[in-house]
Order: structure tokens, then C-alpha cells, then sequence
């Protein structure tokens, strides 16, 4: 077995352990980590996260507790989970927006350590970036912001697409930002968008079949855990289509998406970690500013190339951080 295949299934496995499983002393504080999603999928960015708790010198099941909350893409179960982890948990570590802003609504003592894609002020998460005030602090990486770049690759790559579909989950909180920023770019490239919106599997399905004959020149596919979680379907529908599509994680190029560009989200989740870790051993959250994000990768499938028949210009190859072949 490959040791990322064995650390993939260690981190799935901790997720999925009973809570009563757990060794946890009298005493022990209690990390609480709320999330939007699932555990499926996701076992390197616990990984990550719970290397960031060990950097700060919390060991899960020695010295701390580690207990998670998944609303499984049920957004109305996140006020019932944040509320459960309020009454339990030391510090809650809010590993997307949504979760943020539900911990956020239900308590204003306890620390809370978010990584979100927005921008936490607007939100109202936070007064300011470096004096977040209240009882919020975390890692911001701006998707919103990402979208110009995103429409800048798939021009490099197809300087004649003129129709670019953009699928984006209509009750994710950063899905308008994203959209405005999309519109704003390709207006700067002379590209013409259409959104679309799918807020679950069937409506992902439904978008693809209503597009008929009349295919995108190529598809920017939005953020959010869900569209995230989703990313095989998304890139299944994307490959029988032939839509070349760029998503936000990498992950969607390893699973045989064209290309990909946004956060290195498993830092982001190490970095809630370390500062969850700190607040425990005493640091005040008043000296713990918002972190803004700043490694963000570049992945290209040439396999998935290949089978569309397109050729990555070499100035373009250049610039990625990881050439799937």
C-alpha cells in the first residue's frame, strides 16, 4: 500500500471513529470541528488540520479531544450541530463558511477558528482582518477573487471560447461575490457567461441535460464544499460532454478534470489547526489576526487533454505547480 493511501485511510478512519471510542481524560479540552459536508473525501485536509493541532503541541486522544460534526450538505443542520459542539467544545474550528457563521450564531464566548473562502468582515464574522475583536478568528482565501484568474487560463487555453457556462451552488454564501466577479472578468476578455445553478446531484444532472446540443465552449465550475464534494460527477458529465471545465480544487484534476486553480486548502485547514492549538495553550484570540491564504496551485491533467484533443501552449504549462500525465 502507498504510504498517501495509508494516511488517507488512517485520516478517514479517525473522522469516522465513534466518539466513545476515543481515549479522552477528565479535564481534556475539547477541539470541536463543525463541517459543511462529509468525511468522504476529505481525510488529507483532517490530516492537515490535525498536524497544524500537533505543531502547537496538542496530540488527539493525549492531550486533547478532537470530536467532528458533519451536516452531510444539509445546511439547516448546522445550527443543531453548531449548538451540540457549543456545550462540549473548548475551542470549534469551522472548516468552511457556513460553519463559521452558524458557531458564530450560536455562541460568543467560546473561541471560533474558521477557514473560509470569503471575506470574513462582510460577513460579519470579524471588524477587521488584524483585529478580528469578539471571539472569531481563522484563514480567509478570498475565492471570490479567483474567478478572473480561472477565466484568464481557460482563455490561454481556448482563446476562441466565446461561451463560458459558470455552475455555481445558489445557497452557498459566497456564490453572488463569485458571480460578480466572474462577470467582471469576462467582460475584460469579451467572453460571453451563462450561470448556472445545481444545489444538489439531481440539479448537477439537470443543468448537463438542459444544455442540449448547445454545449459551452468551456465551464468554470464554482465553489462550495458541495460542488466540491461532487467533483467526480462534475467531472464525469464535463468528460462525456467534451466541455473542457477548470475547477477550484485540485482534487477534481486528480479525479480527471482538465485543470484546476485555486487555495492549497490542506495548509489553510493545517494553519485553523496551529491556531486552535494556540488558543488552547492560552494565546489571546485578540493577537491571532485573520489569516490571508497566499499558496495557491496550478494543476493541469494532460490525460484529460489528450482526450479533448487540446494542446496546453508550453508558456502555459510553464507556469503549473503539478502536471498530471
Amino acid at each position: 500500500m502507498k504510504r498517501r493511501e495509508f494516511v488517507s485511510l488512517l485520516g478517514g478512519a479517525a473522522a469516522a471513529w465513534p466518539l466513545a471510542a476515543r481515549a479522552q481524560q477528565p479535564g481534556m479540552p475539547v477541539i470541536g470541528v463543525l463541517n459543511t459536508t462529509s468525511p468522504r473525501g476529505r481525510a488529507h485536509y483532517l490530516a492537515a488540520f490535525q498536524q497544524g493541532v500537533r505543531e502547537a503541541g496538542y496530540i488527539e486522544g493525549r492531550n486533547v479531544a478532537i470530536e467532528y460534526r458533519w451536516a452531510h450538505d444539509q445546511y439547516d443542520r448546522l445550527p443543531d450541530l453548531a449548538t451540540d459542539l457549543a456545550g462540549r467544545a473548548t475551542v470549534i474550528a469551522a472548516h468552511d463558511t457556513p460553519s463559521a457563521l452558524a458557531a458564530k450564531a450560536v455562541t460568543t464566548t467560546i473561541p471560533i477558528v474558521f477557514a473560509i473562502g470569503g471575506d470574513p468582515v462582510k460577513l460579519g464574522l470579524v471588524a477587521s482582518l488584524n483585529r478580528p475583536g469578539g471571539n472569531v478568528t481563522g484563514v480567509t482565501f478570498l475565492i471570490a477573487t479567483l474567478a478572473a484568474k480561472q477565466l484568464g487560463l481557460l482563455h490561454e487555453l481556448l482563446p476562441a471560447a466565446e461561451r463560458i457556462a459558470v455552475l455555481v451552488d445558489p445557497k452557498f454564501v459566497t456564490t453572488e461575490p463569485f458571480v460578480t466577479d466572474v462577470r467582471t472578468g469576462a467582460s475584460a476578455l469579451s467572453k460571453n457567461i451563462e450561470v448556472l445553478y445545481a444545489g444538489s446531484s439531481g440539479e448537477i444532472d439537470a443543468v448537463f441535460t438542459s444544455l442540449g446540443k448547445k454545449l459551452p465552449d468551456a465551464l468554470l465550475v464554482g465553489p462550495g464544499p458541495f460542488l466540491n464534494n461532487r467533483r467526480v460527477q462534475l467531472v464525469t458529465l464535463a468528460t462525456y460532454h467534451r466541455v473542457p471545465a477548470i475547477f477550484l480544487e485540485r482534487e477534481a484534476a486528480e479525479a480527471g478534470g482538465l485543470m484546476s486553480y485555486g487555495l492549497n486548502l490542506a495548509d489553510a485547514y493545517r494553519q485553523v489547526g496551529v491556531y486552535a492549538g494556540r488558543i488552547l495553550k492560552g494565546d489571546r484570540l485578540a493577537d491571532l489576526p485573520v489569516m490571508q491564504a497566499t499558496k495557491f496551485e496550478f494543476v493541469v491533467n494532460l490525460n484529460t487533454a489528450k482526450a479533448f484533443g487540446l494542446s496546453f501552449p508550453p508558456t502555459l504549462l510553464a507556469t503549473a505547480d503539478e502536471v498530471i500525465e
